[in-house]
């Protein structure tokens, strides 16, 4: 069952757009390339018209469950379902989906008219539609006055849009995405991550992107599926992701600058509880005390303090931490003051108009309402 959706004028001029309702649900998939297991045991499930975004590091086989859904990648194990329809069999051209790899693929012997109108000529769609949907997804991403042009006379910018454009004009059940925003420049990435989203949004489609570029993954998704090692660790919305990570692992990857971590202690000291971080002590209300004795798997913990949480004072104040400057860091809107406080490495997020020298001492103080307390022995949080 295809739905009508007609949208107003505007970036995508009126275009007639058909789309199928579909989700992407993964189940217990594997794949292994000799001994190296790329995706291990992954389930996820993937909204209908949900922008989710697979991030992690290079490796952890965030673009390996992208080419599964494609059917690019032959299963090891497991299930790929699109919409109820079980896709483990069915070929790449039969899925109904649209990929944007991070390589452009284009073909060098067609001017870019032809590029992006190939998946409609295939399909022996008429030529007035084809030209009209070639012209309104051109409009939208800014090659309007390109398609006269071979691939051989673009930039890498343009090419990328080409490439995004093929894969628009198809209206697909599924977008699948491989980082196809890293060859642009910083301005156009940021004017195309808008684009992107916006475009998922009028079009109500499925989109799965892959990233290891944070900002791209918080500012575009509704939720974001975290991996490592194969593995999925979270998968949350945004600002959970980033506010309530479910391990040290996601605390450490998400966020720039990362988040600090301490090795510390559970102690108990005059009757209250402590974290002992050997350099400094946090005093702990009873609750967090109650709850570390219950759920910690023993009394090495590791506390975790974002860089904007941390305030930096020149001068002394109460509860303050000492620490060297090790190296200030300007990033324009704010500063990174990298301190020391003993031999841990700290940084801190300052107001622009900080200034300080090396070896200079200065105080560091965090809110503990915003801080992070993980288990050492298992890595899991606890708060």
């Amino acid at each position: 069952m295809h739905e009508r959706l007609i949208f107003p004028s505007g970036h995508l001029g009126g275009v007639e757009v058909y789309a199928h309702l579909a989700k992407v649900t993964l189940e217990n998939i594997r794949k292994s390339f000799g001994n190296v297991k790329a995706v291990d045991g992954l389930t996820l499930e993937i909204a209908d018209k949900e922008f989710l975004t697979l991030l992690g590091p290079s490796g952890c086989g965030k673009t390996t469950t992208l080419r599964l859904v494609a059917g690019l990648e032959e299963l090891t194990e497991g299930n790929v379902y699109i919409g109820d329809r079980l896709v483990n069999d069915v070929a790449p051209k039969d899925r109904n989906i649209s990929m944007v790899f991070q390589s452009y693929a284009l073909y060098p012997h067609m001017d870019v008219f032809d590029n992006i109108a190939f998946p409609l000529k295939i399909r022996h769609v008429n030529k007035d539609e084809i030209r009209k949907r070639v012209k309104d997804v051109a409009d939208m991403l800014e090659i309007g006055g390109l398609l006269k042009r071979k691939p051989k006379e673009l930039s890498g910018g343009q090419r990328q849009r080409v490439a995004l454009g093929r894969a628009i004009v198809r209206k697909p059940d599924v977008f699948l995405m491989d980082e196809p925003l890293s060859n642009l420049d910083a301005k156009l990435r940021v004017y195309m991550r808008a684009e992107l989203k916006r475009l998922q949004k009028r079009l109500d489609t499925t989109l799965v992107y892959v990233t290891h570029d944070q900002v791209e993954a918080m500012t575009m998704s509704d939720r974001i599926a975290v991996m490592n090692e194969g593995r999925l660790q979270q998968v949350d919305n945004p600002e959970n992701i980033y506010f309530c990570p479910t391990n040290l692992w996601v605390a450490g990857f998400i966020g720039s600058p990362p988040m600090n971590f301490f090795d510390c202690t559970l102690a108990e000291k005059d009757g209250s509880g402590v974290l002992d971080v050997s350099e400094f002590q946090i005093p702990l209300s009873k609750e967090i005390f109650d709850v570390l004795r219950k759920d910690a798997s023993g009394s090495e913990l590791v506390l975790g303090v974002r860089p904007e949480d941390m305030k930096v004072s020149k001068s002394p104040v109460p509860d303050g931490i000492q620490a060297k400057v090790y190296v200030v860091e300007p990033i324009g809107d704010s500063v990174i003051v990298d301190a020391r406080i003993g031999e841990t490495l700290t940084k801190a997020k300052a107001d622009p108009a900080f200034q300080a020298k090396l070896d200079d001492t200065v105080y560091l103080t965090f809110d503990t309402k915003r801080m992070h307390i993980f288990d050492k022995k298992t890595g899991t949080t606890i708060i």
